[in-house]
């Protein structure tokens, strides 16, 4: 198979997972040159039909999460092509997998058994709630988890109405974190010549993102408010609207509360006993927001913003995804593939610019057509294989 280049480069992996958070892993894995051969049901991988959009009939979600793999098709309720899939994971450096747990016992590819026989192997496990206690066993996606893990209680504006985060921020920061898990591991390899098994929880991940909230919440007892824009611990840093437009404020300390007021015409508010501090404005938060706010839609947005930065204040816009993919950040981060089938199509690299480039690959393939290196999967599983 293909050398990519990259720090990745020569290490097999086998990826058994699907929808967002195991791709997320994954593609990760692949931009680092990383040989990623994904294993999909015959129906293929269920992030396929994920959508709208679909381009040419291709999910925009599957593609953004899928390149750089290769296809493989298998059905592993036949002995023939679970034998294909042991023989590749006897070989592999890697397993990626989020079936629910048990599934990978049942087929005989759970990590106790493939150890036996491959001692170096990484293997991490994707799931909702882990792979031990009284919740494994459940079910679980992005939405379900950012609930029961409290995060859809901490959103929204207080109207009672639950809220959960767009994007699917716990499978992307399960994702993120799965990859940080098995390049640690990798290293400890090095040490020990030894692989280990990895537990990823969805659930955890999420923990893990709320970490500051839980930490407010053990520390004080007190249950977050949901808040809008609003953060629960600084005032103001939040969103303020212009005469045209929002932006976002961060002015909590204590420099930049009097100047803030000083902009906006209302200096003597700086001393004001209910906003003395940040602690006293974030409790008199109401009232100071009125304020603030029946001042700044006084502005146009850029006026406001032109005002604030000259005075080192922290300060942006509410951008929306149309300013934002026309920002220089956002083009210096993406690149356009080729796809046989869906045409040209951007997408988003899973490394930051300005990274050196020995931690870079340039992704080559885009998301591979279900089933499409089936034949050349087959061909290595079976070079060299031995059996059981």
């Amino acid at each position: 198979m293909e050398d990519k280049g990259g720090n990745l480069a020569g290490h097999l992996v086998v990826d058994f997972s699907q929808i967002a958070a195991g791709p997320t892993c994954t593609m990760m894995l692949a931009d680092r040159g990383a040989e990623v051969i994904k294993i999909e049901p015959p129906g293929g991988d269920l992030g396929r039909t994920l959508g709208p959009p679909f381009i040419e009939g291709h999910g925009a979600i599957f593609m953004s999460l899928n390149r750089n793999k290769r296809s493989a098709s298998l059905d592993l309720k036949k002995p023939e092509d679970l034998e294909v899939a042991r023989r590749l994971v006897q070989r592999a450096d890697i397993v990626v997998e989020s079936f629910r747990p048990g599934v990978m016992e049942r087929l005989g590819l759970d990590y106790k058994t493939v150890a036996r026989t491959n001692s170096r192997l990484v293997y991490c496990s994707i799931s909702a709630y882990g792979q031990q206690g009284t919740l494994s066993g459940k079910p679980g996606v992005d939405g379900i988890v950012q609930a029961t893990s409290g995060l859809v209680s901490t959103l929204g504006n207080g109207d009672g109405v639950p809220s959960k985060v767009q994007t699917p921020i716990v499978d992307m920061v399960t994702g993120f974190l799965s990859t940080t898990a098995i390049l640690d591991a990798l290293m400890a390899r090095q040490r020990t010549g030894r692989g280990a098994h990895l537990d990823i929880s969805m659930f955890a991940a999420s923990v893990q993102l709320q970490q500051v909230s839980l930490a407010s919440y053990v520390a004080s007892g007190d249950l977050p408010r949901p808040s809008g824009s609003a953060a629960p611990y600084s005032a103001p840093n939040e969103a303020f609207p212009s005469s045209d437009g929002w932006l976002m404020i961060a002015a909590y300390q204590p420099k930049r509360w009097t100047k803030l007021c000083e902009i906006l015409g209302i200096p003597a508010a700086a001393t004001d006993a209910r906003f003395a501090t940040s602690d006293l404005r974030v409790a008199n938060r109401p009232e100071m927001y009125a304020l603030v706010a029946s001042k700044t839609q006084l502005w146009t947005r850029e006026a406001l913003l032109a005002a604030l930065e000259e005075n080192d204040i922290i300060c942006g816009p509410v951008n929306t995804y149309a300013d934002v993919v026309e920002t220089e950040i956002f083009e210096s981060m993406t690149s356009t593939f080729h796809h046989p089938e869906a045409g040209n199509f951007r997408f988003v690299a899973s490394l930051a610019p300005g990274l050196a480039d020995s931690f870079r690959t340039t992704p080559t393939w885009p998301a591979p057509l279900l089933g499409q290196h089936t034949c050349e999967v087959v061909e290595l599983a079976n070079a060299g294989a031995t059996t059981q």
